[in-house]
């Protein structure tokens, strides 16, 4: 995403406000705008936090537990930070599931903290060491085999093509490319673990090992600009 971020942040402990927002002030690159501090989710809808480019999230709030939110807001098509002290790998991936883009334990630090919004806000994931080691610690059957025309479509549509421009590149129809995406789609939903948004597939993909960030950070060339490059 090009320009400043913006991003707001919902927790119930001001202290962690006040350490955020002195976080992302500090940023030298002054990547990220912090344009609302709640301290609860229905503040934050009656404020301008809500048209953030990513909500940053405590997990746990005096209600209680928000996964059910998250995933919510995540469907609104939101893109969520969870930013929390709870650990364990098992609520890691509740939380991944539910929709959110990155997972960070507050003992992470500031760097991961403005990288992993500024990942979000181009509907990239971050690993951070919490998110990975929950990927280690995953043991589920769960992660789909992919045919590799499949694999080949969501690589090239992840660089930024169209599905019209990806049918180009592979040789076949558009509708041939919206089969093998929604065919991944449901090849996760059959498994318990739901990707519907780009982002949200982005991030199975790259936590199962389907794809790779440099398979996703390869420079895209269009056809025209391959035939003016043979050209000259």
């Amino acid at each position: 995403m090009a320009g400043t971020v913006t991003a707001a942040i919902v927790d119930d402990h001001p202290v962690i406000l006040d350490g955020v927002r002195a976080w992302l002030a500090a940023d030298t690159r002054h990547r990220v705008e912090l344009i609302q501090a709640a301290l609860t989710i229905e503040e934050l809808e009656a404020g301008p936090g809500i048209r953030a480019d990513v909500l940053i999230m405590d997990l746990e709030l005096k209600r209680g537990m928000v996964i059910e939110q998250i995933a919510r807001l995540a469907a609104d098509g939101h893109r969520i930070v969870v930013f929390s002290g709870h650990n364990t790998p098992e609520l890691i991936s509740q939380v991944i599931d539910a929709g959110a883009s990155s997972y960070l334990i507050k003992d992470e630090g500031p760097a991961h903290l403005v990288e992993a919004i500024v990942a979000a806000a181009s509907d990239l994931p971050y690993l951070t060491p919490s998110h990975a080691g929950e990927i280690l610690a995953d043991t589920r059957a769960s992660r789909p085999k992919l045919a590799p025309q499949e694999a080949a479509a969501l690589r090239l549509w992840f660089q930024g093509m169209s599905k019209a421009s990806v049918g180009r590149r592979l040789g076949i129809a558009e509708d041939t490319v919206k089969d093998y995406i929604n065919r991944v789609r449901v090849k996760y939903a059959n498994v318990g673990r739901p990707a519907p948004s780009k982002a949200a597939l982005l991030t199975r993909a790259l936590e199962d090992g389907l794809i790779t960030l440099a398979d996703v950070r390869d420079e895209y060339v269009s056809a025209a600009a391959r035939s003016r490059s043979t050209d000259r």
